[in-house]
Order: structure tokens, then sequence, then C-alpha cells
């Protein structure tokens, strides 16, 4: 097991030097008395007068964006200005990261200044330290923006990051502290090795499943990563197949592809269950949570919610499927599978597709799981076995069948 123990390490340093330098240049201080080596790159998009020379200027910056900060200050299309700070943010930082000059990042921003900052590190590799620090980190329809599929730590400054107060280097002192601890402590490497890779979905009403076959399958040699399947976990793990990161998939839980087509809450984006078969490799399909929907109450009509309903908590509530949509997603299902390049099994517990939807469950309806069932087997093409395991999702001889399908699948 590769662990980092880097002495001093280098940390990129982000902000827009014009409104945020007294900030940056405190930050700076901080990070050099912990023992690391900042170097600050600057997004403003104008002239500005500062006590701070920022190592990476804005002009440098610009440039990388293709173009000028003169054009840029010039100009008053924000999102275009946003956009060429980004981009050359975003070259000059994956550069670095790419040749091993970085070792963390952290962030300083409102709101405009958030979402550039968090652009730029959206698009360095996974397991790099990132601290976004914002007044603006917690605000509604903002923070998935700033956080997207990436790893970034959001750290909710609460107070606006202005003057040097004592509770403003409170929030700076305690952020260089995370972003130091993180950079340059013994942390194990995220390294996968595609040879024992596997990616597997998972929620909790399939949990006690996914751990069986997490265990199994780490006794014979493989490294199951899970996603939690909440519309972003299954995204990432998307983005990440078809980077060729993962040598098969189990995909216990594809209910965004539901999702997606009704606009709900868990949606993964179009292109979910999609990523493994154009990468052609084996892909094993469950149906956890996909009999059910997670509408979003503010945005759906009241008759909606006289259908049959299971509250997981007081802020979830899973919808029964009508037949019509069962119809719907069987078809979506088989147009994504059928043109899978390699091999796929779909294994569908008879029982009840999750801990949620067992009998006595005011959901539970085996009738019409069949008829989803039925209409996928319809139209898959005829090299794609569907197995139909005598249990519930999370019974142990489902979790055995998983395993046995996967040794078979993934074999090395």
């Amino acid at each position: 097991m590769e662990v980092h123990d880097i002495k001093k390490p280098f940390v990129l340093l982000l902000a827009t030097v014009d409104t945020k330098g007294a900030g940056v240049l405190y930050l700076r201080e901080r990070l050099r008395d912990l023992g690391a080596a900042p170097l600050v790159m600057d997004l403003s998009m104008r002239y500005g007068d500062s006590a701070l020379v920022p190592d990476i200027p804005s002009a440098e910056v610009a440039q990388a964006g293709g173009s000028t900060l003169e054009v840029v200050a010039g100009s008053r299309d924000m999102t275009s200005n946003m956009e060429i700070m980004v981009t050359g943010a975003s070259a000059i930082a994956s550069r670095l990261a790419g040749e091993g000059k970085v070792q963390g990042v952290i962030g300083l921003g409102g709101c405009t200044g958030a979402l550039m900052i968090t652009s730029v590190m959206q698009g360095l590799p996974f397991g790099l330290p990132k601290v976004m620090v914002s007044p603006a980190a917690a605000q509604p329809g903002l923070s998935h923006h700033f956080l997207k599929t990436s790893d970034i730590m959001l750290f909710h400054s609460v107070i606006e990051i202005s003057g040097l107060s004592d509770p403003v280097r409170n929030v700076l002192d305690r952020a260089a502290c995370a972003l130091f601890a993180m950079a340059a402590g013994p942390v194990v490497a995220p390294v996968l090795d595609r040879e024992r890779a596997v990616a597997m979905t998972m929620m909790s009403p399939c949990e006690r499943t996914a751990q069986s076959v997490q265990v199994a399958l780490g006794q014979a040699g493989f490294q199951v990563i899970g996603f939690h399947a909440n519309g972003i976990g299954d995204r990432a793990m998307e983005e990440m197949v078809g980077r060729g990161a993962f040598r098969g998939v189990i995909d216990l839980a594809p209910g965004a592809v539901g999702e997606h087509l009704f606009g709900y809450m868990r949606d993964a984006g179009p292109l979910r269950l999609e990523s493994a078969g154009k990468m052609g490799i084996p892909q094993i399909i469950s149906t956890c949570g996909v009999n059910h929907v997670t509408p979003s109450k503010s945005r759906t009509p009241p008759e909606r919610w006289l259908g049959r309903k299971y509250d997981l908590d007081r802020f979830r509530t899973w919808l029964r499927m009508t037949p019509d949509e069962m119809r719907q997603v069987s078809k979506a299902w088989a147009e994504k599978l059928n043109r899978s390049r390699g091999p796929v099994r779909v294994l569908v517990p008879l029982k009840g597709w999750s801990s949620v939807d067992s009998p006595g469950s005011p959901t539970y309806d085996p009738g019409e799981d069949a008829l989803f069932v039925a209409g996928l087997r319809s139209v898959l093409k005829k090299e794609i076995e569907v197995v139909e395991v005598d249990a519930n999702m999370e019974d142990p001889a489902f979790a055995q069948a998983l395993v046995k399908a996967a040794l078979e699948m993934f074999h090395r």
C-alpha cells in the first residue's frame, strides 16, 4: 500500500486577488508558517492595486485562456470573462498537477470566485486535496455547481471574507490547517489497479448485499469501489468507467435511468447505464430501487403523491412507479444495454428489489415487477441473459448469485 508523506507540500492558492487580496496574503503566510510552499494564482478579471504580487498573475491566466487581461478587463460580458479565466487557470493547474508540482489546492472567493475556482478544481485528479472557502458554500442552487462529481471540500465560512477580523482569521487558520494536514500527512494514495478494480453502485436499501459482494470479491482478489446511487455518485462512476478505470461493473442500483426520464431527484444524466457498454467491459445489472422514484415535493403535482409510497425518512419519500413508467424504463434499459460492446447479465430478485420493497410494504408488487422484466426480455438482444433469483435483494442468496456471476464474468 503506497502512502504519501510529503514534508513540504506545494499548494496552489486560487483567488481573485483584486477583491480578496488581504485574505489571500494572510492565508499564504499561514500556509508558509505550517510548512507548505504556497503558489498564488490570480483569477482577477480586471486590473487592481494589491499589496500581494501573485506567482501566476491574472494576465498569464487570461493568456492561457486564449485572450488577454486587457480584453477581459474591457468587456462587460461576465460569462465570457469567467470562461476565459477558468480555461486558463484550468490549463495551468492541470499542467502543474500532472507534473507533480502541486500537492493540494485551496480557493478563496464569494459566489463568482467560488464558481470559477471550483470549475478549475473539478478538472483536477481525484485524491488531490481541494478546499474551497466561501460564504456562498451552502447557497441553495449553487452548491451542486461547486461540487458536481469532484471530491472538493466546501468550507462554509458563514461570514464574508472581508478584512482581517479575528473571526475571519479564525476561518482562514482552520482552512489552512485542513489543507496542510491533507497535503502533508500520511495519506494512502488513491491508486486503482484496473486489472482488479470493479465499480459497484449501491445505496442503503441494498447495502447488506453490496457489502457481502464487496467482501467476497475482495477475498477473490478484486478491488470493489462503491458509488452511492444518488444521481451524483453514479454519474461519477459513469465518468470513471468511461476513462477506463475499471475491469467490470456491478450496477446494483441503476434507478437513475428512470429518474432521468421523468426529471426526478436521482437523475444522473442521459449517459447513465452506457459507459461500460461503450468500453466493452463486462457488466452485471440489477434492480435496487428501479421500481420506485423520488420526485421533488415542491415540483410534483399533488395527485402524484396519492399513489403508493414509502417514507425513507422525513426528507425522502419513494413513490411506486406506475406500470406505464415501468414500461418506459424497461425500454430505455434495453436501448442502452443492446448497444453494449461487452458481456451483460441482468440479475433480478423475485421477492422484492430492495429492503424497502418486501412483503408488508405498501409499495411491494411483484406482479408489476414481472411486467417490467417481461418487457425487458422482449426487446433485449438474445446475447443478454436475464436471470431471476428466488430471493429479496437483501437476502444472502441474492448476494451469492451476484458473486457467482461476477467471478464468471470478471475472470482474470
